[in-house]
């Protein structure tokens, strides 16, 4: 069993900034990936960032630039530094690790944190 744990979502302002943290327990294999993912009211969800046990951080257009995905392996912890928030940022964000390959593979998903952007 995976359990994940987000903090950090607030409400701010139009180009305030936020850092979400995820904490990952239980039954954790490396080599893994971490990712924060986006759902906006009446979208689906979207990838935002992810970032491998090995380091590899990758993102999302709308993220680029803005947003910094790090990971801390020894604490099975990732975050997500967001910088210049606009309201199209607004929706709750999931953290989820993806281990194993093939039939193997699975994800676990976090219970989300809600990120508002008022304009």
């Amino acid at each position: 069993q995976v359990q994940l744990v987000e903090s950090g979502g607030d409400l701010v302002q139009t180009g305030g900034s936020l850092r979400l943290s995820c904490a990952a327990s239980g039954s954790i294999l490396r080599p893994n990936t971490m990712g924060w993912y986006r759902q906006a009211p009446g979208k689906q969800r979207e990838l935002v960032a992810s970032i491998t046990s090995g380091l590899r951080a990758d993102y999302a257009e709308s993220a680029k630039g803005r947003f910094t995905v790090s990971r801390d392996n020894f604490k099975n912890t990732v975050y997500l530094q967001m910088h210049r928030l606009n309201p199209e940022d607004t929706g709750v964000y999931y953290c989820a690790i993806d281990q194993g390959f093939g039939t193997s593979f699975r994800r676990n998903w976090g219970q989300g944190t809600q990120v508002t952007v008022s304009s």
